[in-house]
């Protein structure tokens, strides 16, 4: 099983990210941030990754530093777990509608970190008591630094918030189970340079 496993302690937070990618969507997630563990959970039950998240941050001054250290590290438990990538798709995207919102994601787990983030603008600025909806992008962009992935986002409409952030953590996860799946057809890394 391709599994990556990191713990990530600063001042500010203390993080455990355990991640299996060739798992069943067993997920146990604790941030401290309801939505956001609300969110995880997708990634891992959509995503078909067995995902372990134990975060303890300074909720005490906001949600930023826990969410955003949360990232890091599963960035790179994610990345770790990828291995050298050989006889992956390496390519993934999927569409993920909810209700009234739609998002798409388009992923390549390509060594070099890219984000291309579009979501509709006005949207409410806190989903239930501690989620600032400005931060959906920049978990994206932490997560993206540390897996050294190129991603696109792009939700063309929607009203609610929390439809219209639900909906790229589902697309994301659906995407990165595509791009990380074993191509029975590949062998080798699935590049001309040989690595990603």
């Amino acid at each position: 099983m391709r599994f990556g496993r990191v713990e990530r302690t600063t001042k500010e937070t203390s993080v455990l990210v355990e991640v299996g990618l060739d798992g069943t969507g067993r997920v146990d997630v604790a941030t401290g941030v309801g939505f956001f563990d609300h969110m995880l959970a997708q990634l891992g039950k959509h995503g078909l990754f067995d995902l372990t998240v134990k975060t303890e941050g300074d909720l005490h001054i906001d949600s930023h530093h826990t969410m955003e250290d949360t990232a890091l590290a599963l960035g790179a438990a994610f990345r770790e777990a990828l291995g050298d990538k050989s006889g992956i798709r390496r390519f993934g995207s999927a569409s993920c509608p909810l209700d009234e919102s739609l998002a798409q994601v388009t992923v390549d787990l390509s060594g070099r970190p890219y984000l291309v983030h579009d979501e509709p603008a006005g949207m409410a600025p806190i989903i239930g008591r501690d989620y600032d909806t400005t931060m959906t992008r920049h978990i994206l962009e932490s997560l993206v630094a540390q897996a050294a992935i190129c991603l696109h986002v792009h939700v063309p409409y929607g009203r609610n918030a929390h439809h219209i952030v639900e909906a790229q953590f589902k697309a994301l996860a659906r995407a990165l189970r595509e791009a990380s799946e074993r191509d029975p057809r590949a062998t080798g890394v699935p590049s001309t340079k040989g690595v990603l």
